[in-house]
């Protein structure tokens, strides 16, 4: 049997409820549920069990200060054309998210994980689209270019299982990895 994983960075309650509140509400356009809102270091799908056992210890092993991410700056995949998602951003190339992004990648390698190759480009997806005019997404994206959603801690990232359901994904936690003190 074999599972869909991701690390993430969880955000705080405050963070969720003003991302929550930016919906405007466009047909096409499904806003992520708060509780689903995270920062994904890296996404492995059919993880079989012996393989996510040894990538659960080297994951167990990543040693990293914590830090400070802004949560700034909206836009949307693909940058042109008809979007599939809208983000909102965490500033530009943060050194110590980069470097814990990182490690991830390390340790899938290290359990013997297909990476990513693809460059990475740290977000928060807040919301997923479909068959949505290009011009109504760069209405909202314009009208929130200014956005700046504070600053959040990161002390520690997890491990994830996520079940596709016809009702959308659902998450379990499977492991928490938190920063050195």
């Amino acid at each position: 049997m074999t599972k869909r994983l991701f690390i993430a960075i969880d955000l705080p309650e405050s963070t969720r409820r003003i991302l929550s509140g930016l919906d405007p509400d466009i047909r096409g356009v499904r806003w992520v549920d708060a509780e689903q809102m995270h920062l994904t270091l890296g996404f492995f799908a059919d993880v079989p069990e012996e393989i996510n056992l040894a990538f659960r210890e080297k994951l167990s092993g990543i040693d990293f200060g914590a830090f400070f991410l802004p949560i700034i700056g909206v836009g949307a995949f693909p940058p042109r054309g008809w979007p599939k998602v809208i983000w909102i951003g965490v500033g530009r190339g943060h050194p110590h998210l980069f470097q814990l992004h990182k490690r991830v990648s390390d340790a899938a390698i290290a359990s013997a994980l297909e990476p990513d190759l693809r460059p990475w480009h740290p977000h928060i997806t807040i919301a997923r689209c479909r068959d949505v005019a290009p011009q109504l997404v760069r209405q909202f994206l314009k009208s929130n270019i200014d956005l700046d959603a504070g600053m959040i801690r990161v002390d520690s990232f997890h491990l994830y299982s996520s079940t596709l359901t016809p009702a959308g994904p659902i998450h379990t936690r499977e492991l928490s990895v938190g920063c050195r003190e």
